[in-house]
């Protein structure tokens, strides 16, 4: 498995979660990585991106909310979600590209009361 996904669940609004993606060392090193939601009915959306280097881009709908970080000695991705709303609910997914565009299972996120 070259990206696996996990920290998804059940959360009440406004509660916290935080995922990770454990990718395989050839793939994670020097490359961007990437989370992606897609919600029922709805188009895939990028969530939020790091460069190796750090770099960051959120989406404006989770932007002060939401942050990406990377572990690039333990080639780990994470995304700690904060103030999280019903229209956070959805899957998540983490991505990256090297020889070709790799994606994990994703993991299930759902905000609710």
């Amino acid at each position: 498995v070259q990206l696996q996904a996990s920290g998804g669940g059940l959360v009440q609004p406004g509660g916290s979660l935080r995922l990770s993606c454990a990718a395989s060392g050839s793939i994670f090193s020097g490359n961007t990585m990437r989370w992606y939601r897609q919600a029922p009915g709805k188009q895939r959306e990028l969530v939020a991106s790091i460069t190796s280097g750090g770099s960051t881009y959120y989406a404006h709908s989770v932007k002060g909310r939401f942050t990406i970080s990377r572990d690039n000695a333990k080639n780990t991705l994470f995304l700690q979600m904060n103030s999280l709303k019903p229209e956070d609910t959805a899957v998540y997914l983490c991505q990256t590209y090297s020889d070709h565009d790799y994606w994990g299972q994703g993991t299930q996120v759902t905000v609710s009361s």
